[in-house]
C-alpha cells in the first residue's frame, strides 16, 4: 500500500445525469479506472470517493469507518450539521454501541415475517388509491395520486399518527429532504416536527394503542429519543418508497419490453423490484469517516478523512453486474447495495419491498394503457433533493 499520491487531482462529486435513470458518467469511468479517488468537499475538506461495488461493501462493513454526524463532511453544499452530534435516538448517525442499543429495540418491528403480514393492508391501501385515481379520470399526477400517498398512509399507520395530523407531518418531512432550502429552514422544520412528535409520544404514553410508537413507550427510551426515532422512521418511510414507485414507473413506461415482463406473471415481480432498486439507486451516496489511518483499495486513508460511498456507481459496476447500464428484469435478483450494507443496512427495506411488490403490478393491471402525458424531457426530476426521483409524473390512459 502507498501513501496518497500528493499529485492526485481531487475532483468534486459528479452530479450531472445524462438521462433520468443513469448516474453521472464520470462515476462509471472512475469505477473502472480508479475506484478510490481524492474528493474535494465544499467546506474545504479533502477526502475520498469510492465507486466500485467491492470497495463500497468493504467500507460499509468496516468498523473503522464511522457514521457519526459530528465527524463527517458532506460532498454537496454544507448542511450546517458538521460538528453536530446526532440527537438522542437518531441512531443512523451513530456507531455501536449506541447504534446497537436503538437498532435492537426496533429490529423486531421490521422483520420479514411482520412486514409480509402487512401485505394485505398495503394491497388495500393501494387499491383505494387506484380506485380514486380511476374515478378522477385522466390525466393525473401519479406522484400525488398514487406513489406518495401509499407509503405515507402505511408508515403513519405503523407509527400511530392520527389521520388528522398526517398532512402536517408529511409537509414537514418534505421540507427536510429538500436540498434547495437553507439549513436554517430545514432545522426549523425539524424542530417543529420533533415538537409534534413529542406530543404524539406523550399521547401514546397516556393512551397506548396497537402501533409501533405505543410499543416503544414500554421501553426505557425517553420522550426525546422516541420523538427522534419516530421522526427518522417517518421521514425514511415517506420519501424513499414514494420515489422508487414513481421513478420505477417512469423507467418501465420508457422500456415496453421490461414492462411486458412485469406483466407476464407474478413470479417476475420480485425480480422487477430488485432490478429497479439496482438500476435507479435513488439514494445516490452515503458518507463515512475513517477513525484511524488505514489502507483502502491501494490508497492510504488518514484518520478523520471522510469517504463518500457512491451507491449509484457500485450498482452499475460492470465487475459485479454484466451490462450494468441496461435495465434487465431477468437479471438474477440481489447483490445491489441500494439499502446499504453492514450494521447500518436499511431497517425498513422489507417494508419498502412489500410496498413495491404490491404497487407496480396493481398499477399496471388497473391501467394497462398507462402512458406519459408529457414528453419524457418534461418530467421534472428531483435533482434538488437528497433522495432522487421525480417531482411529478403526469400520466394518462384509455
Amino acid at each position: 500500500m502507498t501513501e496518497a499520491d500528493p499529485h492526485m487531482t481531487a475532483i468534486a462529486l459528479p452530479t450531472a445525469r445524462p438521462t433520468p435513470f443513469d448516474p453521472p458518467v464520470e462515476l462509471g469511468e472512475l469505477s473502472g479506472s480508479r475506484p478510490i479517488t481524492r474528493l474535494s468537499y465544499p467546506d474545504g475538506h479533502l477526502g475520498w470517493l469510492v465507486t466500485s461495488h467491492a470497495l463500497v461493501r468493504e467500507v460499509l462493513a468496516d468498523k473503522r469507518f464511522s457514521a457519526r454526524s459530528e465527524l463527517r463532511h458532506m460532498p454537496i453544499e454544507p448542511s450546517g450539521e458538521a460538528g453536530r452530534p446526532a440527537p438522542p435516538g437518531m441512531f443512523i448517525s451513530t456507531d455501536p454501541p449506541v447504534h446497537t442499543r436503538y437498532r435492537h429495540l426496533l429490529t423486531g418491528e421490521f422483520t420479514v415475517r411482520r412486514m409480509r403480514q402487512l401485505t394485505e393492508r398495503i394491497e388495500e391501501v393501494t387499491r383505494v388509491h387506484l380506485d380514486a385515481m380511476e374515478r378522477q379520470g385522466p390525466p393525473a399526477d401519479l406522484v400525488e395520486a398514487f406513489t406518495a400517498p401509499i407509503p405515507a398512509v402505511v408508515i403513519c399507520e405503523l407509527l400511530g399518527v392520527p389521520e388528522d395530523e398526517r398532512a402536517r407531518f408529511i409537509a414537514q418531512g418534505a421540507m427536510l429532504s429538500r436540498a434547495d432550502v437553507s439549513y436554517e429552514d430545514r432545522f426549523a422544520a425539524y424542530l417543529a416536527m420533533q415538537a409534534h412528535m413529542k406530543e404524539l409520544v406523550q399521547a401514546k404514553r397516556a393512551a397506548p394503542s396497537d402501533d409501533m410508537l405505543s410499543g416503544l413507550t414500554r421501553s426505557d427510551l425517553d420522550d426525546e429519543e422516541l420523538a427522534n426515532i419516530g421522526f427518522m422512521l417517518l421521514g425514511a418511510g415517506l420519501d424513499t418508497t414514494a420515489n422508487m414507485l414513481a421513478l420505477g414507473t417512469f423507467a418501465l413506461l420508457r422500456d415496453p419490453g421490461q414492462l411486458a415482463l412485469l406483466r407476464s406473471g407474478p413470479e417476475r415481480v420480485e425480480q422487477v423490484v430488485e432490478e429497479l432498486l439496482r438500476y435507479l439507486s435513488i439514494v445516490p451516496f452515503l458518507v463515512r469517516t475513517a477513525l484511524e489511518d488505514l489502507d483502502l483499495g491501494g490508497e492510504r486513508v488518514g484518520a478523520g478523512e471522510t469517504v463518500t460511498i457512491s451507491l449509484a456507481a457500485a450498482n452499475r459496476d460492470p465487475a459485479r453486474f454484466p451490462d450494468p447500464d441496461r435495465l434487465d428484469v431477468l437479471r438474477p435478483a440481489g447483490g445491489h447495495v441500494s439499502f446499504g450494507h453492514g450494521v447500518h443496512q436499511c431497517l425498513g427495506q422489507q417494508l419498502a419491498r412489500v410496498e413495491m411488490l404490491a404497487g407496480y403490478p396493481a398499477l399496471f393491471a388497473r391501467f394497462p394503457e398507462l402512458r406519459l402525458a408529457v414528453e419524457p424531457g418534461e418530467v421534472p426530476l428531483r435533482t434538488d433533493m437528497a433522495i432522487y426521483g421525480v417531482h411529478r409524473l403526469p400520466v394518462t390512459w384509455g
